[in-house]
């Protein structure tokens, strides 16, 4: 059974940073695309960023250059680093991947982790 760890959220103040990692477990086929979404509260799921497993990488467009998303495929980890937080930037962020099994395609979230950032 695939598994997703989420960690490293919490409380920041405006101008901090954070460094969310998710481990996924359980999974004996290559992970394809690893990524991030957030959900702010009354807020719809809202795409972070994507890393490929040729290390392609993709984000929302508001959220680039301060933001970045990396893996490491040896211990199938996600890391979003987040810098310059903001207000807006509160939200629960939720792990995803998706799995090739042949012509299937897997996908799996993460139970999620809040970032809140406040003064």
């Amino acid at each position: 059974q695939v598994r997703l760890m989420e960690s490293g959220g919490g409380l920041v103040q405006p101008g901090g940073a954070l460094r969310l990692s998710c481990v996924a477990s359980g999974s004996r086929s290559s992970i394809y695309v690893m990524g991030w979404y957030r959900q702010a509260p009354e807020g719809e799921r809202e795409l972070v960023a994507n890393v490929y497993d040729d290390g392609v990488t993709t984000y929302a467009d508001h959220l680039k250059g301060r933001f970045t998303i990396s893996r490491d495929n040896s211990e199938n980890t996600v890391y979003l680093q987040m810098n310059r937080l903001k207000p807006e930037d509160t939200a629960a962020y939720y792990c995803h991947i998706l799995i090739m099994f042949g012509h299937d395609i897997g996908e799996y979230w993460g139970q999620g982790t809040q970032v809140t950032v406040s003064s």
